[in-house]
């Protein structure tokens, strides 16, 4: 770099960084290239060279408002504890035949229902999860090690010692969440499925017509739970469109969770 070079805002350094960027970054990454990047360039590279969590934080969010305000179609975006550039959601549609993805692509339910397990049980061996789901799970299971949506994190000690598998960061990328703890809990799925009750019944309410005569009352089925977390999803999944069981475990309260969460998994959110 040359004396006359402009020096660029540090929002406008953070800002190419992300674009460039084919994973998530993070701060503490941040501040590694802006220290490697003075010793390797010095100049005017050096005023970068100690910027602090805070000054990055503050320009990450300075670079947010400033994509949204002039309406660019992107937005910072902090998932799997790091910023990335995502597209607005209305943007989608043209998105899709631009990449020619004529279709959002999902998992599939039995593929959804063994990454739940896994999530919320995890470490667990493929045993514990073929227990609850009341099926094979080998192919699928495969599958998702494809996908890079689980991994194999050690090995039990149970005879035999098999394989203990766990979820990836790029899971976290999937389902646009920051963390292993931002996964709702059996409260929160049943908090979600009595609010969509009541608000279906408040509906049904209002499009009741006058009468005097009282009325029935009514059972309204539940909805299903609305999509919590969301994200893209891959129709490379072959596997079995099995049932889960229905048999009760010894952990009943987990199986739950399981079960309800593979239904919050099935989202389609726009690349």
């Amino acid at each position: 770099m040359s004396e006359v070079d402009i020096i660029p805002e540090l929002k406008q350094i953070v800002g190419a960084m992300l674009f460039a960027a084919k994973e998530p970054v993070s701060v503490e990454h941040m501040q590694q290239v802006f220290a490697a990047t003075a010793e390797q360039y010095g100049g005017i590279t050096k005023d970068f060279a100690e910027v602090t969590e805070e000054l990055l934080t503050a320009a990450v969010a300075d670079l947010d408002q400033s994509l949204r305000t002039n309406a660019t179609g992107l937005h910072v975006r902090e998932v799997a504890h790091g910023y990335r550039l995502a597209n607005d959601t209305g943007c989608g549609p043209w998105l899709r035949v631009l990449l020619e993805k004529g279709k959002a692509s999902k998992l599939s339910r039995p593929a959804l229902e063994t990454l739940a397990i896994i999530a919320y049980r995890q470490p667990v061996v493929r045993s514990e999860i073929e227990a609850v789901r009341g099926v094979a799970v080998d192919q699928i299971v495969r599958n998702l090690l494809d996908l890079q949506l689980i991994r194999v994190v050690g090995r039990s000690e149970l005879p035999g010692r098999p394989w203990l598998f766990g979820t990836t960061q790029k899971f976290l990328e999937h389902f646009g969440i920051k963390s292993l703890n931002d996964l709702p809990g059996t409260d929160e799925l049943r908090r979600l499925e009595a609010e969509q009750e009541r608000r279906k019944q408040a509906g049904e309410q209002l499009e009741a017509p006058l009468d005097d005569t009282p009325q029935a009352e009514e059972t309204a089925e539940p909805d299903e739970p609305r999509d919590i977390l969301g994200g893209e999803s891959s129709d490379r999944l072959d596997g079995d469109d099995d049932p889960v069981s229905n048999e009760a475990s010894a952990e009943e309260t987990e199986d739950e969770t399981a079960d309800s969460s593979a239904k919050q998994l099935d989202g389609n959110e726009a690349p």
